[in-house]
């Protein structure tokens, strides 16, 4: 029996209720030059990214060793929402990913708000990606003098240029984006862990359980710092449904999707969790700040000559990828819709290399108006885009669970058939999975701030998904009539 929906050919007594496969238009024209190389690096690269390198210092320095407990809590339930997204794609790879599945499991309306949900998700990431590559290499004195919004603008053209060559070009850098990254991490580990074994002077300080006990303990600031700090932290795994959206662009993606996202959990648990419980051990967390990377304020303090000059290189590499796999996603996404009619016309559009350039320039578009917004307020404007791209990701990883539980429940009335590779303790998984992330919107709001300021505006992000729905609806029905008539 096949892993995918049951053929329309008529039903034996014994056979489950039959349907026929669900196509979507969006998934023709690609190539399928992406390896299986390609997707694991992707995968990696999508748990590793500016979250980790950047963000991690402003919420060391606010919450504290417990920090690592946060990235822990987080990190499961990414794995759950990938592992979800990944029987899906062993059910039906697509191009569409997530977007495609809404349309199959609750309609048309379904896949119009994930999928501009998922934009809004990725649109604001490019500006924090942007404004991250900004700030990291205001590191260097032959850039320090040069503004902001210049650095975020030069950042933006060269990797968007790189995106519309081709697939191949994209998984190539996104390959060796990933190398970078796990090597660093690798490397800046075996470092951390011979400075606290040797217990080796930093700074004037000790390595080890001693700078945690000499600060005020795990929690020195009370344990709501860590729970708030936990809507940023998940902005840090907003790549991991990346490998998902690739795998319509892969041969056999049946035997390389499954090892590709189950060592997604271990790499979590190592390069995020192990790295912040070092970063712990090494400093006191007042060491750190929002205005560094704290691997790079690390290497600081060691005193190694080029060493934090080749950190910061690599954090630089990570923004740099998160931008190109923003880009890479949304241009497939927003094709999916647009031939389904949810979206411009032009967003659908291909080039000779088989890239659906439309959506690329889209979202790129958007990281324009993001380079305004380091024009304007530089200092404020990647917790900003933060706060506005966690939404995105909550609403994006809300629907892969309600899709995913929705194939459960299709599959339990004999509709569809479930692959072998499954989201364990469904349909629980999925609804405890729901919960955590609607109470990631309620730390927002108890969090006061910007992350209240982003939360007081889901309902004008609902006003405008419902408003888009009205606009679209009647080229929606037409596309879907001629479909059929097909």
């Amino acid at each position: 029996m096949s892993d995918r929906t049951l053929s329309a050919a008529p039903a034996g007594p014994a056979d489950p209720v039959p349907t026929s496969p669900h196509v979507d238009a969006g998934d023709e024209g690609y190539s399928k030059d992406l390896k299986s190389r390609h997707i694991n690096m992707i995968a990696i690269g999508g748990a590793i990214g500016t979250g980790l390198f950047l963000g991690a210092g402003g919420r060391m320095a606010g919450a504290g060793p417990s920090l690592a407990i946060a990235y822990a809590i987080c990190g499961v339930f990414a794995f759950f929402v990938v592992r979800a997204l990944g029987e899906l794609v062993l059910y039906r790879p697509s191009s569409g990913a997530f977007v495609s599945y809404a349309r199959e499991f609750m309609g048309e309306k379904g896949a119009f708000a994930a999928g501009w949900l998922y934009f809004l998700n990725w649109s604001t990431t490019a500006v924090a990606d942007i404004t991250a590559a900004a700030t990291y290499a205001h590191f260097w004195a032959m850039f320090s003098d040069v503004p902001q919004w210049i650095l975020a603008l030069i950042a933006l053209a060269v990797v968007l240029t790189a995106n519309l060559i081709s697939v191949k070009y994209f998984g190539e850098m996104e390959f060796w984006f990933a190398i970078i990254k796990v090597a660093a991490l690798v490397v800046f580990m075996a470092i951390g862990i011979y400075l606290v074994v040797t217990q080796h002077q930093l700074d004037g300080h000790t390595p080890g359980f001693s700078t945690v006990s000499d600060g005020g303990g795990l929690f020195p600031v009370g344990m709501l710092p860590m729970l708030l700090v936990i809507q940023g932290v998940v902005f840090a795994y907003a790549s991991v449904e990346l490998c998902g959206v690739a795998a319509g662009e892969t041969k056999n993606p049946e035997k390389i999707m499954p090892k590709a996202i189950n060592s997604i959990m271990w790499r979590v648990g190592l390069f995020y969790v192990g790295s912040v419980v070092l970063l712990a051990l090494l400093l006191p967390y007042t060491a750190y700040s929002g205005d560094e990377s704290p691997f790079v304020t690390v290497m600081n303090k060691l005193g190694v000559p080029g060493a934090a000059d080749v950190m910061n290189l690599v954090v630089l590499t990570a923004a740099l990828s998160s931008l190109n796999s923003g880009l890479y996603s949304t241009g497939r996404i927003l094709r999916s819709m647009a031939l389904a009619g949810s979206a411009p016309k032009f967003t659908g559009r291909m080039n000779k290399g088989q890239v659906p350039y439309g959506g690329i320039l889209l979202t790129a578009g958007f990281g324009v108006l993001g380079v305004g917004l380091n024009y304007v307020m530089p200092g404020e404007a990647f917790e900003i885009v933060l706060n506005f791209a966690s939404i995105g990701i909550l609403g994006t990883w809300g629907m892969i669970m309600l899709c995913s539980l929705l194939f459960w429940r299709r599959a339990r009335e004999g509709k569809v058939t479930r692959p072998s590779y499954q989201l364990p303790w469904a349909p629980y998984t999925q609804i405890v999975t729901l919960v955590f992330l609607a109470s990631v919107v309620v730390l927002m709001w108890w969090g006061g701030g910007i992350g209240r300021t982003t939360v007081m505006c889901l309902p004008l992000i609902a006003a405008a998904l419902v408003g888009g729905w009205f606009v679209v609806r009647k080229r929606v029905a037409v596309l879907a009539a001629d479909r059929k008539h097909v």
